[in-house]
């Protein structure tokens, strides 16, 4: 399919500039649109839309704004299948899954902030200091803000950033992903459609150096950002030059706990989730699965018994589950890794390995597939364990769990990662699960289950994975500054002092 020239979004009406780059179909690997490339002049235009339109929008009453975004809402729900076939089409992501997760699960966050601030969610505080004196604070917006999307679940990460941005009274500045761009004018042209004011929300486009420059501008408040942590680190840095708010979710290298009297199915089907979901293409993917030894032979039995209920095929197709990567350039560095597991590091192959996955006839093999790949007997100084892959390649890390001490030993490797994202055990012993998961150092934790994140749940990274959280009543709580009033109720200072 082929969609129209994508222009940018500035001040409520599209914008064209002369540059453009292709996206392009993974599936196929064939371009689908042309994407205006914003410039120096385009994203200052976009800021000072932002800019203009703050005054009106942060002194809208939240009542006011919670009915705006709850039109979008329904527009978002109104429309979940036409996105989520632009979602396939930009990402490679099969439908069977944009369909339920991408569009949903971004809507519910929008709905959520916006039930959030219609119910007192920007309320302040008020405290008695003296029985003539009190404090009371406020959360005041702060002002235009930046949102740097990442490419794996494009739209689904535009509204976590927008959602509580604009909720808050807030303005956007937003640049997804150059990779999975196409979102981006459908969600802004639908913000207008609800009732947003023009330069709001605005949507500029390009690669790196467009990002770095939106990060830099001198208006930006606040830079929110998803993606890979040499990059959040460098955007962290050029905000902090200019004393700007961050909130970084950035990568992680999980560990997936099966505990000795876990129920094997469980433990399968969690680990399964944990790596094959979106081909492998989520930052909290638990990669590292930790494994009894006495658990093992079981274990690897039945996973390689229900990795045929990972189906790869046509990504319009229900039935289909398992789409490409969303990238040559990506496909090439997952390839390499799984080249390096098999060559250098000497683990195990147990599933998959180089090569593309077996499709069904009909289906361009064209696109950027790999095989949903298992590694077993892996060691901590393995490549493959230490470093974030970003696809489908689970690693097998077996534990002595006959040792009395096994539990110290075991979180002790679950934590030796300079990432801290996300953490999961499973096991039949609730309270042990608790007392593990408190010792795990991530931001993040599942106990028999992996990887949902709902608008209620407030989300963000340990150590090098981020910087703040999306999501939840503390996700709000990144989109404002707090202002403290102490009210003299018994006379002026001068008085008071006359007092003591």
């Amino acid at each position: 399919m082929k969609y129209e020239q994508q222009p940018l979004f500035i001040n409520g009406r599209r914008h064209k500039t002369t540059n453009t780059f292709q996206t392009i179909d993974p599936s196929c690997n064939k371009p689908i649109a042309d994407i205006c490339t914003a410039d120096k002049s385009s994203i200052h235009a976009a800021v000072e839309a932002g800019k203009k339109a703050f005054p009106s929008w942060s002194a809208t009453p939240p009542m006011e704004r919670s009915r705006i975004l709850l039109q979008a809402v329904k527009l978002l729900r109104e429309r979940n299948d036409e996105l989520a076939v632009i979602e396939t089409h930009d990402t490679g992501k099969p439908f069977s899954e944009t369909s339920t997760v991408d569009v949903i699960t971004g809507a519910d966050v929008l709905e959520y902030y916006a039930n959030l601030i219609a119910s007192g969610g920007l309320n302040g505080e008020t405290t008695q200091l003296r029985p003539d004196a009190w404090i009371y604070t406020n959360k005041a917006p702060l002002g235009v803000c930046a949102g740097i999307g990442a490419w794996n679940y494009p739209i689904q990460i535009a509204l976590w950033k927008s959602a509580p941005c604009l909720a808050a009274g807030n303005c956007m500045v937003y640049k997804p992903s150059e990779f999975t761009p196409l979102h981006a004018l459908k969600l802004a042209e639908m913000y207008l459609e609800a009732g947003v004011p023009p330069g709001v929300f605005n949507v500029v486009q390009g690669a790196g150096d467009v990002g770095a420059l939106l990060t830099s501008h001198p208006s930006i408040a606040k830079v929110s950002f998803t993606g890979q942590v040499s990059t959040g680190a460098k955007v962290a840095s050029s905000a902090a030059a200019g004393m700007r708010y961050v909130t970084m979710e950035l990568g992680g290298k999980s560990p997936c706990i099966i505990l000795p009297d876990a129920d094997v199915e469980g433990a399968v089907n969690g680990a399964m989730m944990a790596n094959f979901f979106s081909t492998g293409q989520v930052c909290t993917n638990g990669t590292r699965v930790f494994v009894p030894k006495s658990m093992l032979g079981a274990f690897e039995k039945r996973l390689l018994e229900k990795m045929v209920d990972v189906r790869p095929g046509d990504v319009m197709d229900e039935s289909t589950n398992f789409g490409p990567l969303v990238s040559e350039v990506h496909c090439k560095k997952v390839q390499k890794y799984i080249q390096h597991g098999i060559e250098v590091d000497k683990a195990k192959l147990l599933h998959g390995g180089l090569g593309k996955p077996d499709l069904v006839q009909g289906v361009d093999t064209n696109g950027f597939w790999v095989k949903p790949t298992v590694f077993t007997n892996c060691t901590d100084d393995m490549l493959i364990t230490r470093e974030e892959i970003f696809g489908p390649v689970m690693c097998i890390l077996p534990y002595a769990d006959k040792r009395r001490d096994f539990v110290d030993d075991l979180v002790q490797r679950a934590n030796d990662t300079p990432m801290g994202l996300a953490a999961g055990v499973f096991t039949k012993n609730i309270d042990f699960a608790h007392k593990i998961v408190a010792r795990l150092e991530a931001g993040i934790t599942w106990i028999n289950t992996w990887g949902e994140s709902p608008a209620e749940m407030p989300v963000g990274g340990w150590k090098l994975s981020g910087l703040g959280v999306e999501n939840g009543r503390r996700g709000l709580e990144n989109w404002v500054q707090n202002k403290s009033t102490l009210v003299e109720m018994g006379g002026t200072v001068a008085t008071v002092f006359a007092k003591l």
